[in-house]
């Protein structure tokens, strides 16, 4: 029996060190992971696997959800109120994410980008709300700048969501082979629904029904097996999605 919980030890470590080879951690987490199988895997999972999970995004998606269905301006106006009071970079950080959140793009691109002008300049959380900002108010091409300043400085930082946010701004600014090719590189490194499901809307935005048409197959495919929680989960995606395909004709 010993020898069996060894070998799974072994089989979590294998399973860790391909996700940090697909993922491009530092090499030196193949040495931890398999010089220590059973804690070498707990401090990768909490410290490199859950962080950039859809584990968590989902759980903090979920949550977020609820207490705006609650209160939808509360976390607005207590960021205001905080900022007003106390006048901190983090609590500036906190009304730019708000602001994002409550549907004011412009002024959270605003905010944001006063964030960046003082001592956290290089802070890639804050360049990428800022992104998210600037995409959402029509301002794509600022939004490649702190996309690609994210990718020169740490390209392991939060990789799929800012290889999705490129693509969506290279698409915003008209530069369209360029979206293709990040799309297609996010559903190829990632493999997500979301990513095949932004990759989809985009198609069908470019008339490539016969590439819009083959994702919506391989993600209907996925919902298939989706419970009613994960499918209420990723409402608002698949809202998106079906909204875009109205316009793709029946084959």
């Amino acid at each position: 029996m010993p020898f069996i919980g060894v070998g799974l030890h072994i089989l979590v470590a294998i399973f860790f060190a391909i996700h940090a080879i697909r993922s491009r951690q530092q090499m030196y987490w193949l040495l931890i992971l398999f010089s220590f199988p059973l804690l070498g895997s707990v401090v990768y999972f909490f410290g490199i696997y859950l962080p950039n999970s859809r584990i968590e995004h989902g759980a903090r998606k979920a949550v977020a959800a609820a207490a705006r269905s609650l209160d939808p301006g509360r976390e607005l106006r207590e960021a205001r109120a905080a900022y007003e009071f106390t006048p901190t970079a983090q609590n500036q950080m906190r009304l730019a994410a708000a602001q994002l959140e409550a549907g004011e793009a412009a002024e959270a691109a605003q905010t944001y980008e006063a964030c960046l002008q003082g001592a956290f300049g290089s802070d890639l959380e804050i360049r990428l709300g800022a992104a998210r900002a600037n995409i959402a108010c029509g301002k794509p091409a600022d939004a490649i700048t702190h996309l690609e300043f994210i990718r020169r400085t740490d390209r392991n930082y939060r990789p799929e969501q800012t290889s999705l946010l490129l693509a969506q701004a290279f698409a915003a600014a008209a530069r369209n082979e360029e979206a293709r090719a990040e799309f297609e590189s996010a559903v190829n490194r990632f493999g997500s629904f979301e990513a095949r499901a932004e990759f989809a809307i985009w198609a069908a935005s470019q008339r490539e029904f016969q590439l819009a048409q083959r994702l919506q197959n391989e993600l209907q495919k996925t919902m298939d097996h989706w419970n009613r929680h994960t499918v209420s989960m990723n409402q608002p995606l698949i809202r998106r999605l079906n909204a875009a395909f109205e316009s793709v004709p029946r084959v």
